[in-house]
């Protein structure tokens, strides 16, 4: 917006609301043709989503994991109920709720991979929402320039040139406002989306990885040092 503004010789040429509706109304209209309702509502939770600084608490969810298995390996059956209570993570108090449980480790970890591959597919479907409306909007932004031709025909009979020129800014700045919404707003918000899946898949492979160790009753210190180790290669 700021190149806009230094680069323009009158800024307001680049703000038309009907090439802008054209665009938006268009990409969101033929994103809920392809999309069920449900789906395609959620678009503006992942918006929020994405401009919000979402934390995550990896060193808070290794060292709550070290020190329940500290109280596992002790025999301190209640203690490990009442730290279950203080975690802040469900994928993590899940899976230590299991071994507690005395789960077999292979059905704790393959439930737990499982939960993982639901959240990667879910997610992955979230980001390929962005990206399908950032193929829509370029189209869109070319049905707004279409218009702005066949209004700029009937206009070259009377050789007004003040009206030809402005239905030419407005058949262009169309086009602009699709790519504009494709490169600088969908894409980088599915970007951004897959990133935060990868991010946080990292976290739930490394709990599972705890899990794995606390089932075979691993040193508490060999836990956090490995935990540790599996992180650093992120």
């Amino acid at each position: 917006a700021v190149v806009l503004v230094f680069s323009a010789e009158d800024p307001s040429l680049f703000l038309d609301l009907p090439s802008l509706g054209i665009v938006l109304v268009g990409t969101l209209a033929a994103t809920f043709i392809s999309y069920p309702l449900g789906e395609v509502l959620r678009v503006f939770g992942l918006f929020a989503t994405v401009m919000r600084n979402e934390k995550l608490y990896t060193r808070d969810d290794m060292e709550e994991l070290v020190n329940i298995s500290r109280l596992w390996m002790s025999g301190n059956l209640r203690q490990v109920e009442e730290a279950l209570q203080h975690v802040r993570n469900p994928f993590l108090r899940t899976g230590v709720q299991l071994v507690v449980d005395n789960t077999p480790e292979e059905d704790i970890i393959e439930l737990l991979q499982w939960r993982i591959s639901r959240l990667r597919a879910r997610e992955h479907a979230e980001a390929q929402l962005f990206r399908v409306m950032a193929s829509f909007a370029p189209a869109f932004g070319m049905v707004g320039t279409l218009v702005g031709l066949v209004n700029l025909m009937f206009l070259l009979g009377d050789g007004d040139m003040t009206a030809i020129g402005r239905q030419m800014a407005i058949a262009l700045i169309t086009t602009f406002y699709g790519v504009l919404l494709a490169n600088l707003v969908f894409k980088p918000v599915a970007v951004k989306l897959e990133r935060r899946t990868e991010q946080r898949v990292v976290v739930m492979n490394m709990v599972v990885q705890g899990i794995s160790m606390m089932c075979n009753k691993r040193s508490p210190g060999l836990m956090r040092e490995t935990l540790k180790s599996f992180m650093a290669q992120y």
